[in-house]
């Protein structure tokens, strides 16, 4: 439950609840250690770079509409995606939120979160993996053709050192997120009872 805005709060009450959420979004749950929650915090921050680069591209010339709305829909979808990796340290992971319909303050099956977050770990290692070892070491598309020379990677000099430096922290997500789900189910073992909510 979150604690009643103060005066200072209700003062800037749009600023104030903003700040209450973000406080109840990464509230850790019971027992989740410092090194996890930095953990969790850096897979949003891994996906971030390669988000952002994709963003001045949906104003090259020559894209139609549906491209450069695909674009920035891409980036944020994967900053969604990232941003689950709190659930598996917050305790919104645990227990639904109190404004979700019909399941509000009801303990979230410990399932119900390992398996999703498991099977997206290990897409995720094996979808970046595979596309770093292709892209970067061999130089060719998952179906073995060469890169096309305007393919951000071949561009060489600067352009190449730039995409390479935003895209490579994306090898790490999988694997965080490994770890994160390890962590969850472990902690979270034993404890599909009805929980505490308050």
């Amino acid at each position: 439950m979150l604690p009643p805005l103060s005066a200072d709060d209700r003062a800037t009450a749009p600023t104030g609840r903003l700040r209450a959420a973000w406080r109840a979004a990464h509230e850790p749950a019971p027992g989740v250690s410092r090194r996890l929650r930095l953990i969790a915090y850096a897979v949003p921050l891994a996906v971030l770079p390669s988000s952002l680069w994709r963003i001045p591209s949906a104003f090259d010339d020559g894209i139609g509409f549906g491209e450069r709305l695909y674009v920035p829909s891409l980036s944020i979808a994967s900053e969604l995606l990232a941003f689950t990796a709190i659930g598996l340290i917050a305790r919104w992971g645990e227990v639904f939120p109190r404004w979700v319909p019909y399941l509000g303050g009801r303990q979230v099956p410990r399932w119900a979160a390992v398996v999703p977050a498991a099977v997206g770990a290990a897409v995720l290692t094996l979808v970046f993996t595979v596309l770093f070892i292709v892209t970067e070491i061999r130089g060719t598309t998952i179906r073995g053709d060469e890169l096309p020379a305007d393919f951000p990677g071949e561009a060489g000099g600067w352009e190449s050192a730039w995409f390479s430096l935003c895209y490579a922290p994306l090898v790490l997500w999988g694997p965080l997120m490994v770890v994160l789900t390890i962590a969850y189910h472990q902690r979270r073992r034993g404890t599909d009872r009805p929980a505490a909510t308050g």
